[in-house]
């Protein structure tokens, strides 16, 4: 196999990649930049195809910079308009590509929201803790995107380690946000016999203002839906419910849909959990657990982060899972001596 830097200079022409820093092109310009793409893109192909991953070792820095590469050269690009790719014309994609690598300095870097408007790139930490005291009980580092790495299938996972939940005689009430609050979660509350004090993921209705899912009756044992308007229909036996034309002459189409065909509804395999918790959620005893209990949950998240410790320091899941667990042992530490942790003839007590 050639040596690398005989690969670039000989298979990569289109740009000069000892250049550093971003390329010098004016990115409004369209069709610079899908020049750029272009010949960023045909470099990338041309050195795959130098190159036989037979011949590459698994596991080693080139097997690694192979199928980086590969990832990185097929994500975010799509032949250009009018053109199958053969001709070497690329553009960025009007997609966005599932687990999306975003940094080759660290691949299992991703793209994370903190709200609506606040982008970050790195990973996820998840905690347990204990509100009454503020310690945690059980923590992980995730993707910030991508299989497993949801906060809900990252909660899963904790409770089922979590050796602290696993007395049957005790009834746990277990806090979350909204985030939590996915069908398969609710269901692994369920089973561990806990209490999901979880806030209910917020429903969207068809019109702003207008009915949501709630204001259909679902009938378990009939397997039917009934719309506000007191139009019955079978649930299809992959959920789906369709009122069609039913909805034509109906008074309250206008508060229920702009849908031509009328009003469609998919009812998921966890949809009467889901709808029993948000009704519990409107019970006054689970908003007076969860106003009580949330100061105490997000201060356990403002200790975890403070001192400029929401920025990791490490690449790769493993190395800043091991920070994330010496940062909650330490900062564990710390709070039992504020409780009063002493240690008396050998032996470890709360004062």
């Amino acid at each position: 196999m050639e040596h690398g830097a005989t690969l670039m200079a000989v298979h990569a022409t289109s740009y000069d990649y000892t250049r550093p820093g971003k390329p010098d092109i004016a990115w409004d310009d369209k069709e610079a930049k899908e020049e750029l793409i272009s010949g960023l893109v045909t470099d990338a192909l041309a050195l795959l195809g130098a190159v036989d991953p037979g011949t590459l070792e698994e596991g080693s820095p080139a097997y690694q910079a192979y199928v980086l590469l590969a990832l990185v050269s097929g994500q975010d690009v799509e032949p250009a308009e009018g053109s199958d790719g053969t001709d070497g014309r690329w553009r960025i994609a009007r997609k966005v590509a599932p687990d999306r690598i975003v940094s080759t300095v660290d691949p299992q870097a991703r793209h994370a929201h903190k709200s609506r408007s606040v982008m970050m790139d790195g990973f996820k930490g998840h905690i347990i803790a204990e509100p009454e005291t503020g310690l945690y009980t059980n923590a992980v580092m995730t993707k910030a995107a991508g299989p497993g790495s949801s906060d809900a299938d990252a909660g899963i996972v904790l409770l089922g380690t979590d050796e602290t939940m696993q007395d049957p005689a005790v009834d746990y009430q277990v806090l979350g946000d909204s985030a939590y609050g996915s069908g398969p979660m609710l269901e692994t509350l369920d089973a561990a016999g806990h209490r999901g004090l979880v806030k209910p993921k917020p429903l969207r209705p068809a019109v702003p203002g207008g009915y949501d899912l709630d204001d259909f009756t679902h009938d378990e044992a009939k397997n039917t839906l009934t719309c506000p308007a007191g139009e019955v229909r079978k649930i299809s036996p992959r959920g789906n419910v369709n009122f069609g034309t039913a909805c034509k002459a109906c008074p309250l189409r206008e508060q229920c849909t702009k849908a031509k065909g009328g009003r469609k509804v998919v009812i998921t395999k966890h949809h009467a959990r889901q709808r029993a918790h948000r009704a519990a959620a409107r019970e006054p005893g689970f908003k007076h657990d969860y106003r009580a209990y949330r100061p105490l949950v997000e201060r356990s998240i403002g200790w975890l982060v403070a001192g400029g410790n929401r920025r990791l320091r490490y690449r790769g899941v493993e190395k800043n899972n091991a920070w994330l667990q010496q940062r909650i042992g330490a900062l564990n530490l710390r709070r039992l001596l504020k409780l009063g942790l002493t240690s008396h003839d050998g032996a470890w007590a709360l004062g």
